[in-house]
Order: C-alpha cells, then structure tokens, then sequence
C-alpha cells in the first residue's frame, strides 16, 4: 500500500473514517435487532479485506495502535464498561 505524506495521512484517514461511520450507520438501521453482530461483523470483515490490501504487518500495527486507544479511553473513563451480561470484565 503507498503511504501518503504524514500531513496528509491524518486528514486523509478522517475523510474515510466519516465515510465508513456514514455507511455503519446506515448498516446497523437496516440491522435492526441484529446490530451489535453486524457491528461485530463489520470489524471482522474490515480486518479481513484490510489484511488483503495492506498486509498483515500494517493491519497488526493499526489494530494494536486501535486497542491502545481503547485501553487508554477506558482508563480516562474509570474503565468502568460491563458485559452484555451486567458483570464488569476482569481480563483487564
């Protein structure tokens, strides 16, 4: 995959990050009920269509730099979030 300019990278990301939350939003309204496993879903096959374009090596770089976020989101926040079963997560 070509790697644009860094000044670039940024705002080139955040164009296809609203048009991929535009066509989620759109995805889990037709869902209906079944919205959390299509969101679930949609990961999967982003990942999965994303390891065919870009690689394994970059795809692995994004997701850790992606679960990072969402560690350090969760600690900012209490890191209070349950399961769908009401019971806090203890792998933390």
């Amino acid at each position: 995959m070509a790697t644009p300019p860094d000044d670039n990278a940024e705002a080139l990301f955040e164009r296809a990050l609203k048009l991929a939350e535009k066509h989620m939003d759109s995805a889990l309204t037709e869902a209906g009920s079944l919205a959390p496993y299509v969101a679930v879903a949609m990961i999967e096959a982003s990942v999965n269509r994303g390891v065919e374009v870009a690689g394994h090596a970059d795809i692995s770089d994004m997701l850790r730099d992606l679960a990072a976020q969402i560690e350090e989101d969760m600690d900012s926040a209490g890191g209070d979030d349950e399961d769908d079963d009401g019971e806090e997560d203890d792998d933390k």
